[in-house]
């Protein structure tokens, strides 16, 4: 894992295309903006394990029991 140190204002490229901004830190909370074009997806980590979750639900290739 690489480990950064950014500043408020700073930012962070991923590739050409996403760019990652630290907009505030408030306590233990930091702000992040995320640039990235649209068929890039971004997600929070537990919002996207639900996603996975659910298409693993609906996924009948995962769900049979041959």
């Amino acid at each position: 894992m690489l480990i950064l140190t950014r500043k408020v204002g700073e930012s962070l490229m991923i590739g050409d295309d996403v760019t990652i901004t630290v907009l505030g830190v408030k306590g233990n909370q930091v702000r992040i903006g995320v640039k990235a074009p649209r068929d890039v997806a971004v997600h929070r980590e537990e919002i996207l394990n639900r996603i996975q979750d659910a298409e693993a639900d609906t996924d009948p290739e995962q769900n049979s029991s041959d």
